[in-house]
């Protein structure tokens, strides 16, 4: 178990970086300055809460406990990873749309990737209720089959940055200190 939420919390430095790098829209919201500090300041909080859970879980799981603990322990985390990305999601929608070329994509992008970050993490958590803590055995292997599909689907939520480009935004992410 400590390797699966190991390679999840390292997907989500993955999935953030890839964010920081998208960009697209156009309108008269935000400044790119603006806008990519409103977004640092909404997943950060995100990030601090998903390494804080993966954490405390890692902690618990190594220790000696019974199915039931364990599973207990897997849906707070799980609930917890889900209720932090729809906030960071919420929070990013409220940021607006950036005033950028494609900046309602970009922002509609780093929505949608939240969405199905927080997707996922429910699907997960819903898995691991829906378990039978006995046997210990075959437990333990629907929680690996849950995290296994969590982490396929943490992939797969990723944001496509191939065709969103925008030199404005990327500054504006390198240069603001709250994405420092």
């Amino acid at each position: 178990m400590r390797t699966c939420r190991a390679a999840t919390a390292g997907k989500l430095t993955v999935v953030l970086a890839t964010l920081v790098l998208a960009v697209s829209g156009c309108g008269a919201g935000p400044s790119p300055r603006a806008w990519a500090a409103s977004v640092c300041e909404a997943l950060a909080p995100w990030r601090a809460e998903i390494s804080k859970l993966t954490t405390y879980t890692q902690q618990q799981m190594t220790a000696q406990t019974t199915p039931a603990q364990a599973k207990e322990n897997l849906v707070r985390l799980f609930a917890g990873a889900e209720q932090a990305s729809e906030t960071a999601r919420q929070r990013v929608e409220d940021a607006g749309v950036p005033d950028v070329e494609q900046g309602a994509a970009v922002s509609k992008g780093f929505r949608t990737s939240l969405g199905k970050v927080r997707d996922a993490y429910g699907k997960a958590r819903r898995t691991i209720e829906a378990l039978d803590t006995g046997p210990a055995s075959t437990f333990y292997d629907g929680v690996k089959a849950a995290v296994d599909t969590l982490n396929r689907e943490y992939d797969a939520s990723a944001l496509d940055t191939s065709k969103l480009r925008s030199t404005e935004l990327q500054q504006a992410f390198d240069e603001v200190p709250e994405c420092r």
